[in-house]
């Protein structure tokens, strides 16, 4: 056999060893990532949600979902293991990066305005004629004659 026909297999089965490799390096992360929790970290599991540990077993672990809602995991359930700042910033919402109080508006009108225009222009707006009803009055109508065109009513058949 020539090397050209050889060439083929040996570029499949280095693929194959590549593939496998980069994917037991991820297992070997993953359970590295479990077995560095202990009780009262923060953790994401693999649907999303966000709880505390509270004790570790062999093969689970029991996670405080809300206080005094207790729920039992797989171990591989858990999907990632978070810093405190960051659990308690996804969790509680605390916000320690930003100390800023600016407020961000609704609409983008409020930023090319002057501060009395936008309340002058809200101000007419409430005031303004009620809105105007944008549907059709002769789709009701036509329905009717529909209808009465082949004197069958919705539904109705010619079969018995």
């Amino acid at each position: 056999m020539s090397i050209v026909t050889l060439l083929p297999f040996i570029v499949l089965i280095g693929a194959m060893f590549l593939m496998t490799r980069s994917a037991k390096k991820k297992q070997q992360a993953a359970a590295q990532m479990r077995d560095e929790m202990q009780p009262g970290t923060g953790v994401r599991t693999i649907g999303g949600m966000y709880a505390t540990v509270k004790e570790i077993g062999d093969e689970t672990v029991l996670l405080e979902v809300a206080p005094g809602v207790h729920a039992v995991y797989a171990k591989n359930a858990i999907g990632a293991v978070l810093e405190d700042s960051e659990y308690n910033r996804i969790v509680h919402g605390d916000d320690e990066e930003s100390d800023s109080d600016a407020v961000v508006p609704d609409d983008a009108s409020s930023l090319t305005e002057a501060p009395e225009a936008a309340d002058a222009k809200t101000a007419e707006v409430e005031d303004a004629a009620p809105k105007a009803d944008l549907t059709k009055k002769s789709d009701a109508a036509e329905a009717a004659t529909e209808g009465q065109k082949d004197g069958k009513a919705d539904g109705e058949t010619d079969a018995k």
